[in-house]
């Protein structure tokens, strides 16, 4: 007999509990029954058109996406806008859809976890510690072998799936590194943390000029960590994987499948 919905939450609550969310989020269950057997589920960093188009044509009966779709509030979902579509169309193909976000950052093997892996970081520690301590935004270790920024962003453009956006580099080529701070997904709110400033460089997304400028002037000045920033998407499909074996070992007999679409928003860039 397949497992339920209820049962999938429960061991969605296990894997990343709601209480790790942050205050702003709105992780859970976005749509579907309870009682709704699950025998296929795909995971995916966003729930747009295509992935739930993906999700349907794999005939899956529940959609993980590590955005919320709901994360701000609609007045409408008519089919004549994206999330009215994205919602018609679950719905219509008897797949639920369950968002696991910031509750899904903070744990042991979550997104930034799962990056500092990718790198070999030992000695790990988040940023911002939750509860427990081994929890919270982002992580801070220190590299198997020393490095430099330049090298170390090569090697992030190895691990990282391709973007037109690539990686962005606000350092000296050659600056040493040892200690690295990162923060999978948009960090910048992150800039001023004690364990950032003293880290070699900070790993993360969608940081914007004026907070990165008074960064990198601030450095100059008493010194500071380099900034690497990569795509949004791309830092957070890494943990899909992660999560596919986790839910494989809680549920087996259930299919879990890892939706390889580039859900970053951008197509192209024309380098000047």
């Amino acid at each position: 007999m397949a497992p339920t919905l209820a049962d999938v939450l429960a061991v969605s609550e296990a894997l990343w509990p709601a209480a790790g969310a942050e205050s702003w989020d709105a992780a859970g269950l976005v749509s579907g029954g309870p009682a709704s057997e699950i025998r296929r589920i795909h995971l995916t960093v966003d729930a747009v058109l295509g992935t739930v188009d993906e999700a349907i044509e794999l005939d899956a009966d529940l959609l993980i996406a590590h955005h919320p779709l709901l994360l701000r509030g609609v007045t409408s979902i008519a089919e004549d806008r994206y999330k009215g579509a994205i919602l018609a169309r679950l719905i219509r193909a008897n797949c639920a859809l369950l968002a696991a976000h910031t509750n899904a950052d903070t744990v042991e093997t979550g997104t930034s976890a799962t990056l500092a892996a990718s790198l070999g970081l030992a000695n790990l520690h988040p940023i911002v510690p939750g509860l427990p301590s081994a929890r919270g935004i982002g992580r801070i270790g220190t590299l198997p072998e020393p490095t430099t920024v330049g090298r170390l962003a090569r090697e992030l453009a190895t691990i990282l799936p391709a973007t037109a956006g690539g990686i962005r580099v606000s350092g000296d080529y050659d600056s040493p590194v040892s200690t690295v701070a990162l923060c999978a997904g948009a960090g910048d709110a992150y800039l001023s943390e004690p364990g950032v400033l003293a880290a070699d460089v900070y790993i993360t997304s969608d940081l914007r000029h004026h907070p990165a400028s008074e960064f990198r002037e601030n450095a100059r000045v008493g010194g500071g960590p380099a900034l690497i920033d990569v795509s949004h998407w791309a830092s957070e499909w890494l943990w899909l994987d992660v999560a596919a074996r986790e839910l494989r070992d809680a549920l087996p007999g259930v299919t879990v499948t890892v939706s390889e679409l580039r859900t970053d928003p951008w197509d192209f860039v024309v380098v000047q």
